[in-house]
């Protein structure tokens, strides 16, 4: 009776396939990090966004029409390429290495920007 009250009636296992201990699964361990990678990606993504026509134009020299084209393929690269995380996390990785990897990605690109 004891062991039905500590594990989780709906079928999730662990890791390693046994049924799921509700004292020990489902916390909010992983939801900080989560939080602040967000903040500081949509902060990072914004903060670039606004400024990069200029940059391409005035620190690369390029002309208006190609900076602009360069600043949207950038952006539309960012919105897609969640796409592509959440097929990775999915069949590959698990969610939250998957996260971890592509912050370390983005955080590297960011620098070199």
């Amino acid at each position: 009776m004891a062991e039905d009250d500590v594990c989780t009636k709906d079928g999730t296992v662990d890791y390693l396939g046994n049924p799921a201990n509700k004292r020990k699964t489902g916390t909010w361990k992983a939801c900080p990090f989560i939080l602040g990678n967000e903040c500081c990606e949509r902060l990072a993504f914004y903060g670039m966004s606004t400024n990069l026509v200029r940059y391409f134009k005035y620190q690369l020299h390029q002309h208006s029409a190609t900076a602009s084209k360069n600043a949207a393929d950038w952006g539309g690269t960012c919105y897609i390429t969640p796409l592509i995380g959440a097929f990775v996390a999915d069949a590959y990785l698990g969610r939250f290495w998957t996260i971890f990897c592509f912050s370390i990605v983005y955080v590297i690109v960011s620098m070199l920007l």
